[in-house]
């Protein structure tokens, strides 16, 4: 799970690059949220947590690790699409699908941390 994490974070740090050298060219800075949280919570928050899985393997085969996995990488496209087309005035209704996919971010990101708080020390070297 280690390895697919830093593959995913390297998918999104392309795409925040990408989308900030497009805001760059532009002019245009409107969705500057979104450029943030692609790279906060895609690129820098999923590649920390993939190296935290890659050194120690034995919290990746965890449930909580599972349950981030899956809350995380649902949650996080899912607030990021609903937040752009909610600023761009698509339809209010994308409100509160960002809020739903934020707050699944919100509970994965909670498990990842419950999972090294709780199982950490129980590593084997």
């Amino acid at each position: 799970m280690g390895k697919t994490l830093l593959k995913i974070s390297v998918i999104y740090f392309m795409l925040g690059i990408s989308f900030g050298l497009y805001m760059s060219l532009t002019h245009v800075f409107t969705l500057t949220s979104v450029h943030v949280h692609i790279n906060l919570l895609g690129w820098m928050s999923l590649a920390l947590i993939g190296v935290f899985y890659h050194l120690y393997p034995s919290l990746e085969k965890t449930g909580l690790a599972k349950w981030h996995f899956w809350l995380h990488n649902i949650g996080l496209p899912v607030m990021m699409i609903a937040i752009a087309l909610a600023i761009l005035g698509v339809g209010n209704i994308f409100f509160p699908i960002a809020t739903a996919g934020g707050a699944a971010t919100l509970i994965g990101i909670f498990c990842f941390g419950f999972n090294v708080l709780m199982n950490l020390d129980k590593r084997t070297a």
